[in-house]
């Protein structure tokens, strides 16, 4: 059930972050950030939020979730198809895709190397490079 009891922690982060915490925002927050990181979509953040009675629409979710990303809370993941997936481990790090599933999972294993990237045009630099390598059966 959707407790609608302030968040201290939650709404500082968010403030740092450059976000001002309302009620919905801390609410989503909350339930992004309680179980360590994850992948979820904005209809999968919109699924628990109803489970958890709260009063939200996925219009907002997908706004908060895409200004959460704007922030820095959230790295946003796109992946075949027309799902994006919004990943709570901001850090460099690369996925896997198992198509079957639709399921993402990030790759742990450190010895990935991405050799001879190209130049970049018009004085622009690299910001990241994500790596999605997709699993079949």
């Amino acid at each position: 059930m959707w407790n609608d009891q302030p968040r201290p922690e939650i709404a500082d982060k968010l403030r740092i972050a450059g976000i001002r915490p309302t009620r919905q925002r801390v609410a989503l927050a909350g339930l992004l950030f309680a179980d360590g990181d994850r992948h979820l979509s904005a209809e999968d953040l919109h699924a628990m939020a109803r489970a958890e009675r709260m009063p939200v629409s996925l219009a907002t979710v997908y706004n908060t979730l895409k200004q959460f990303s704007g922030a820095g809370l959230l790295r946003e993941v796109a992946t075949p198809g027309h799902t994006t997936y919004f990943d709570t481990n901001i850090a460099d790090h690369h996925h896997y895709y198992i198509e079957a599933d639709g399921e993402l999972v990030d790759i742990t294993d450190r010895r990935l190397e991405l050799m001879g990237l190209p130049e970049t045009a018009l004085g622009r630099k690299i910001g990241r490079v994500d790596i999605i390598v997709h699993l079949t059966d």
